[in-house]
C-alpha cells in the first residue's frame, strides 16, 4: 500500500493519477469534500472515467497535524509520498506554516518509523537552499543558511526537511526532491497557478526576477522513478529552465493570445507595493497577497542546477515553453 500527504493539491492530484493508473494500490488523506473535488478536476484532465478511475483510491479523511487521525492512514502501509505543505509568503501564516510544514511533518516520519514504512519521498522546496559562495549555479550541496534565507516558508521547509533526515538516521529509507516553481493546471486560484489567471485577466506587471521552474509532469516522474529505485538518503534539484517571470509572463500571454504585460516592477515600486497590501490587508482583515519578502524576491536572480538529477535517473526535463502552451491549453478548456 502506498500512501499520499497532500493527494488533493495540484501535485499530489497528478501524482495520485499516474500511481492508480499504473495499477498501485493507493490511499490518500483528505481533509474536506470540497478538496477532493478539486483532485477530481485535475483526474479529468487525463480520462473520461473519472470516478471509476477515483475510485479506486482508499481515501481517508485525516489532518498531518492530528496524530490520531494520521494513525489509522498508515495501517498496511509501505511507502509514503510525503508531499502536504502550506505554501505562503505572507509573514502572518508563520506559526500555522510551522505546525503544518515542520510538525506535520515530524508525524510523518514518527510514524514512518513506527509503521515500519520502507521508504519515504519527501518533497521539500529550493527555498530549503541557499546562494553558493563558490559556483554560478546552486545545487544539492548548498545547504540552508538562515541569514540568507530568513523568511517564513522557507524556514519552514527547511524545518520540514530535518525531520525527513532524522527519519534517515532512525533508519528510514528517504528520497527528497527540492523543486523550483512547479507549473501545472487544475489550481488557477492557488500558488502558481496565480500567474496564468494574472494574465488572462490582463495584469500588466511583470518583474525580471529569475528562478528555476519544472512541471508538475516531470516532478511526479521523479517522484515515481525515486521510490522506485534502490537510491536513497539523497536529494535531488528539479529544475527544468532557469527563467525570469518575464519569460514565464510572456509564455502565458503567447499562449493565450492576449497582450503580454508591459509594466516593469522594479524594486522601488515592489517596496511600495507590498508596504501598501500590508497595509489593506490590516485594515480590510484580507490575505495580504504581496508580501516583503515577494518584493525582495521579485528582481532576485536565482540560478539552479539540474545535473545530479539528469545524470542519476538519465532524466531529461520538457522546456518551459512547452509545459506553459499545454497548461494554457488546459486553462482554456476549463475557462470556456
Amino acid at each position: 500500500m502506498i500512501l499520499v500527504t497532500g493527494g488533493t493539491g495540484m501535485l499530489g492530484a497528478h501524482l495520485l493519477f499516474q500511481l492508480v493508473a499504473a495499477g498501485e494500490k493507493v490511499r490518500a488523506i483528505y481533509r474536506s469534500e470540497k478538496s477532493l473535488a478539486k483532485a477530481k478536476k485535475v483526474f479529468g484532465y487525463y480520462t473520461s472515467e473519472v470516478a471509476s478511475v477515483f475510485s479506486k483510491i482508499d481515501w481517508i479523511q485525516a489532518d498531518i497535524t492530528d496524530v490520531p487521525t494520521l494513525e489509522t492512514a498508515f495501517v498496511g502501509v509501505k511507502k509514503v509520498y510525503h508531499i502536504a505543505a502550506l505554501v505562503s509568503f505572507d509573514e502572518a501564516d508563520y506559526l500555522h506554516m510551522r505546525a503544518i510544514n515542520i510538525e506535520g511533518t515530524a508525524n510523518v516520519v514518527n510514524l514512518c518509523v513506527a509503521f515500519g514504512v520502507e521508504k519515504i519521498a519527501f518533497v521539500s522546496s529550493i527555498a530549503a537552499l541557499a546562494k553558493s559562495v563558490s559556483k554560478n549555479f546552486i545545487d544539492e550541496t548548498d545547504e540552508f543558511n538562515i541569514e540568507t534565507n530568513n523568511y517564513s516558508y522557507a524556514i519552514t521547509k527547511f524545518g520540514a526537511e530535518m525531520e525527513v533526515w532524522r527519519g534517515a538516521q532512525e533508519g528510514l529509507d528517504v528520497f527528497v526532491v527540492n523543486p523550483g516553481v512547479i507549473l501545472g493546471p487544475g489550481f488557477w486560484n492557488e500558488n502558481s497557478g496565480t500567474l496564468f489567471t494574472m494574465v488572462a485577466k490582463g495584469s500588466p506587471f511583470y518583474t525580471e526576477g529569475v528562478t528555476g521552474f519544472v512541471g508538475v509532469d516531470d516532478v511526479v516522474r521523479v517522484l515515481i522513478q525515486g521510490m522506485n529505485s534502490k537510491v536513497k538518503n539523497e536529494r535531488f534539484v528539479l529544475v527544468s529552465e532557469n527563467k525570469s517571470f518575464k519569460e514565464i509572463l510572456f509564455y502565458v500571454a503567447e499562449s493565450l493570445g492576449v497582450s503580454k504585460p508591459k509594466v516593469k516592477v522594479t524594486s522601488l515600486i515592489a517596496g511600495i507595493g507590498w508596504r501598501l497590501s500590508w497595509l489593506k490587508s490590516k485594515l480590510t482583515g484580507t490575505v495580504n497577497t504581496f508580501s516583503k519578502h515577494t518584493a525582495k524576491s521579485a528582481n532576485n536572480k536565482s540560478f539552479y542546477s539540474n545535473s545530479k538529477v539528469k545524470r542519476t535517473f538519465s532524466f531529461e526535463f520538457e522546456n518551459m515553453e512547452t509545459v506553459v502552451a499545454g497548461i494554457c491549453e488546459k486553462y482554456q478548456s476549463d475557462k470556456s
